[in-house]
């Protein structure tokens, strides 16, 4: 059974920026970006131990294919929460402050 997923606001805003921001790049492409984060939030919720541990022993990250962004989450007893969707050339612990 699969777990609930949570995108806390934070984000859910990372990942409309990101969406503008790749409409306003080409048409369709943030169409494609957000087709490729529901990819990797769906392998996530089906295996949500198999992605690398970055901080402590349950925050991990998930690298979002073809496009540079990085999904942040924690697996709690019910749910998993996604906390952050970063681009991967931001300060490298730009996610810690939403922990």
């Amino acid at each position: 059974m699969l777990k609930t997923l949570i995108l806390t606001p934070q984000a859910e805003k990372d990942l409309d920026d990101a969406y503008d921001w790749y409409e306003t790049q080409n048409s369709g492409l943030g169409k494609d970006f957000v087709r490729c984060v529901d990819v990797k939030i769906t392998s996530l919720l089906r295996a949500p131990k198999q992605h690398q541990v970055v901080y402590k022993s349950n925050i991990r990250r998930v690298l979002v294919n073809r496009f540079p962004f990085s999904i942040y989450y924690v697996e709690l007893k019910d749910v998993i929460s996604v906390f952050a969707i970063l681009h991967q050339h931001r300060k490298p612990k730009a996610w810690k402050s939403r922990v």
